[in-house]
């Protein structure tokens, strides 16, 4: 399992994970659609712009191997804002190649996309 160094471990000021630190024992957690209903809490929304925002820095428009990330986290954005970037593709494989759909981010997650990693994680929290 590739880890990708650098990258945020949590959303900060929360307990919302962005990576894992080993390989499941029982097998790899699937990346799966998980319907976004609007009246999710402000938090979790924030969440998701956050992750969104740190892949967004990590890798760009640029495919990326699935490794450490979270595929909980994953999940929430995968099939609309991060989708396959290989066919066949394995949801239940660290190695599955991922990408970015920059113009439904953009519009989705527009805080995403406005300055740095730092700048948008503080704009995010309120500050």
């Amino acid at each position: 399992m590739l880890k990708h160094r650098g990258f945020p471990g949590r959303f900060p000021g929360t307990d919302f994970q962005f990576v894992i630190r080993r390989a499941n024992p029982r097998g790899v957690t699937p990346i799966v659609r998980r319907e976004r209903f609007r009246d999710r809490k402000t938090l979790d929304r924030a969440a998701d712009t956050a992750f969104l925002a740190a892949l967004w820095a990590h890798f760009g428009n640029e495919p990326f191997e699935r490794g450490n990330l979270d595929a909980g986290r994953l999940s929430w954005l995968f099939g609309r804002e991060v989708v396959a970037a290989e066919d066949p593709f394995d949801p239940a494989s660290y190695d599955s190649l991922l990408r970015i759909e920059e113009t439904l981010a953009r519009s989705s997650f527009p805080d995403a996309f406005e300055g740095d990693l730092d700048t948008v994680f503080r704009k995010i929290q309120g500050g």
